[in-house]
């Protein structure tokens, strides 16, 4: 009974997101198409034995995004002894799942572009994200790591889309950083009636990614999930992993206290079963991974 209430849960989430596609605010915000290349790595992917070598060809059939993939490798994130010359090299010293990490994380950026001064850095910090994402859960017991750094980078690409397709939204956006009375989704759905949280799922679900992922990103500004047990357990453990990335990043970058971690913070540490001392070393093992980030 309790799976089947799980199912209607995020069958739920599905239905809202067709309505606000079809139907809702959504409907005029042009969603851009899941890149070709990217569709091709999810077919490997969903295998049950995916193919480096297929993963390997996919990578080097663009320039641009091998040359991403081999930057990568061998920069200081990794600490390689010796360096990858190929893409082949490189598929072979990372594994599949990190390698598609990597060349999701470069078609979503190409595919999605943020060109507002309030954006300058968005995919930087996004990228931020998903690796602390997917270092906290090699952290924990059970926890996908791509699929972790996947939904890390997908939570928020819902903002660029908005500011690419809606009418004032970066007056919007300027607020929701602002104000500290209101959550940031409050203030975009007072503004638009909707939010980054449901385009990005929407987004994530043009895409194809994995049902779980779309429904954590729907859900990473509705804290009441955590304790929602229709929904399944991995992804309100990706909503309290989510905001302890999201505070991760913010001390990094020197960003002040967020009011959703004041608010919310013991919370998802819970959930999570991580004190706030485990966070601090997490700063400290995690600053030269964010050091190495650098987004062309």
């Amino acid at each position: 009974m309790r799976a089947e209430g799980v199912r209607m849960k995020v069958a739920d989430i599905e239905r809202e997101l067709d309505h606000a596609r079809n139907q809702g605010p959504v409907r005029d915000i042009a969603i851009p198409p899941c890149p070709e290349l990217l569709v091709a790595l999810r077919k490997e992917v969903d295998k049950a034995d995916p193919d480096p070598s297929e993963i390997a060809r996919i990578a080097s059939s663009d320039v641009a995004m091998a040359a991403s993939l081999l930057r990568t490798v061998n920069s200081p994130l990794y600490a390689r002894a010796r360096a990858a010359d190929t893409v082949a090299q490189a598929v072979s010293m990372l594994g599949v799942g990190p390698t598609v990490g990597i060349l999701t994380s470069f078609l979503t950026r190409n595919a999605i572009r943020s060109n507002s001064p309030l954006l300058e850095h968005f995919w930087e910090t996004s990228t931020r994200r998903a690796l602390a994402m997917g270092f906290i859960a090699r952290q924990l017991y059970g926890v996908d790591a791509d699929v972790a750094h996947t939904c890390g980078l997908f939570c928020h690409v819902g903002i660029p889309i908005m500011m690419q397709g809606v009418k004032g939204y970066a007056g919007t956006l300027a607020e929701a950083l602002a104000r500290q009375d209101r959550s940031f989704t409050e203030t975009e759905n007072a503004a638009h009636k909707t939010d980054h949280a449901v385009v990005g799922a929407i987004v994530a679900k043009t895409w194809c990614l994995p049902p779980i992922i779309v429904a954590a990103v729907r859900l990473h500004h509705d804290f009441t999930a955590l304790t929602d047990t229709r929904f399944p357990e991995e992804a309100r453990t990706l909503v309290a992993m989510g905001l302890v990335a999201e505070s991760l990043v913010a001390r990094h970058e020197g960003v002040e206290v967020q009011r959703e971690w004041e608010q919310h913070g013991d919370a998802c540490l819970a959930h999570i079963r991580v004190s706030a001392g485990e966070v601090d070393a997490w700063v400290d093992a995690l600053h030269p991974v964010f050091e190495s980030v650098a987004v062309a």
